[in-house]
């Protein structure tokens, strides 16, 4: 994993291709700019980790560039969950209940992620509030969607029947 300058990530990625990342989607330049400056930018090559179960769950991951393969540590063993994809977050859920990681996010080719952690996504919070709101919006509503397909797949492995 190479850290890269975070000025260096925004010449090299216009504002409209980060603006269309879902994270940070209706977030000011000013937010943005902010963040991939403020945060770790790091470059991973195929098959790096960006985080292994167990670790520390205090921050996420914006997907800049490439895609993560997600595999939950469950009975012993990794499982494949799904994969993230360019302006998708990983990490979140676990900074936000509090728990260490459940699963490891492994890059499927060379990718780009920039690291949100705690203290700047409070200072986020203090600095700009209505930037902290949308991206807070943004977070939730992708949580949204993925607690949405798990209900699907749940409801689709019950085939259809009524189980109390």
């Amino acid at each position: 994993m190479k850290t890269l300058l975070g000025q260096d990530v925004l010449e090299r990625f216009a504002m409209k291709y980060l603006k269309n990342a879902s994270t940070f989607g209706a977030l000011s330049d000013e937010a943005i700019c902010w963040l991939i400056n403020k945060g770790k930018v790091s470059e991973l090559e195929a098959e790096q980790k960006v985080f292994e179960h167990d670790e520390r769950g205090d921050s996420f991951f914006v997907v800049l560039e490439g895609r993560f393969s997600y595999y939950k540590w469950r009975n012993d063993k990794y499982t494949f969950i799904r994969h993230y994809e360019f302006g998708q977050q990983i990490g979140f859920m676990s900074m936000i209940a509090l728990h260490p990681r459940v699963g490891q996010a492994v890059a499927d080719r060379d990718s780009i992620v920039v690291e949100v952690n705690n203290d700047l996504f409070y200072q986020l919070h203090q600095n700009n509030p209505q930037d902290f709101g949308l991206l807070m919006m943004n977070l939730a509503r992708e949580m949204a969607r993925t607690l949405s397909a798990v209900d699907s797949i749940v409801a689709d492995r019950k085939d259809g029947l009524i189980n109390e």
